[in-house]
């Protein structure tokens, strides 16, 4: 590899494969996808394709600015992972631990108030309209082995003998 060359980068608190290309490689941070991860390149103005391991620290830190508050720096409202926040009022895009957290907590106020959503979540079932006569079972037997039910029709025989 050429000098200069990082094989493993850190960027917002995730360590990152140098050899994946720039976008592919943001896009392995929580919270970030490959289309907002192209936005921030050309925000930045730095070639998509290019290596990761190949930014420089004044690079990555421009990178990680960009993460803390992106719509200051030009990135639409629209591609952040929350925009108008229930609290603050503000558009965040949260990466890492901070959306699990308040992804959790988001799930956590819809149970509390017994929405239709936090109901279907606090029974283990799925939430967004999906069919369930067939799937979401969740680890119990599905069918019924032909067997077992063999056997146990040649034990029921025997009972009533």
């Amino acid at each position: 590899m050429a000098e200069g060359f990082r094989h493993i980068i850190r960027i917002a608190g995730t360590d990152l494969d140098g050899s994946k290309k720039l976008i592919y490689g943001l896009s392995k941070i929580r919270g970030v996808d490959v289309n907002f991860a192209l936005a921030i390149t050309k925000v930045i103005g730095l070639d998509p394709d290019m290596r990761l391991g190949f930014l420089s620290d004044g690079e990555a830190q421009k990178i990680e600015g960009i993460l803390k508050d992106p719509v200051s720096h030009g990135i639409p409202v629209w591609a952040v992972n929350r925009p108008k926040e229930l609290d603050s009022g503000k558009s965040l895009h949260l990466t890492g631990p901070d959306l699990a957290l308040r992804i959790k907590s988001d799930v956590d106020f819809m149970v509390k108030i017994r929405s239709w959503k936090g109901v279907r979540h606090s029974l283990g079932l799925k939430v967004r309209g999906q069919r369930t006569r067939t799937t979401g079972r969740g680890g119990r037997a599905v069918g019924v082995k032909k067997k077992a039910l063999i056997q146990q029709i040649a034990a029921e025989g025997k009972k009533s003998e």
